[in-house]
């Protein structure tokens, strides 16, 4: 099983702000769309409540510490390795990529685990609360790069973990 990040962050690594995205960039919500289609993706209580609903032909799974969230439409878990570990259960019913989906401190909590990071970077600084980790020096190297510029300049990063040899 690949574990993915999905993101996007600004310059200054925000990727929210009292729960909502502090920009609006159509071809980067379509990129996210277009990459979690089909797969398994897993976000924290917050990153859901702010998308309103399930997004469809996806498995969604929430990350909540409260046992009595309702989630409708989503699978409900207690913990990142619960829903990594119901991940691995559903390998058979869906591509082996499996993504995260945010909020900051999900996105902690597996960026030590991550294989691969797609990584969109509005090149503005915002005003936030919720931050994208730093990835760690040496850990990831860029495989692909795309500039865009609208409606403000962004680039489309996809970073693979370095895989060590023994």
């Amino acid at each position: 099983m690949m574990i993915s990040h999905i993101a996007a962050c600004s310059q200054n690594r925000v990727i929210g702000k009292d729960n909502h995205l502090p920009w609006k960039i159509p071809e980067d919500w379509k990129f996210f769309k277009d990459k979690t289609s089909g797969h398994i993706l897993i976000m924290g209580r917050k990153t859901f409540e702010s998308l309103g609903k399930p997004l469809p032909n996806r498995l969604n799974v929430v990350i909540t510490r409260d046992p009595t969230y309702q989630a409708p439409g989503a699978v409900v878990l207690p913990s990142v390795e619960a829903a990594l570990e119901f991940a691995q259960t559903k390998f058979k019913d869906y591509p082996d990529e499996v993504f995260i989906g945010g909020g900051g401190e999900i996105y902690k909590q597996t960026l030590a685990i991550a294989d691969r990071v797609y990584l969109t970077v509005i090149h503005k600084d915002f005003d936030g609360d919720a931050f994208y980790p730093t990835l760690p020096e040496g850990e990831f190297q860029e495989v692909e790069k795309r500039d865009r510029t609208d409606p403000i300049p962004f680039t489309f990063f996809t970073y693979d973990r370095v895989k060590f040899k023994a």
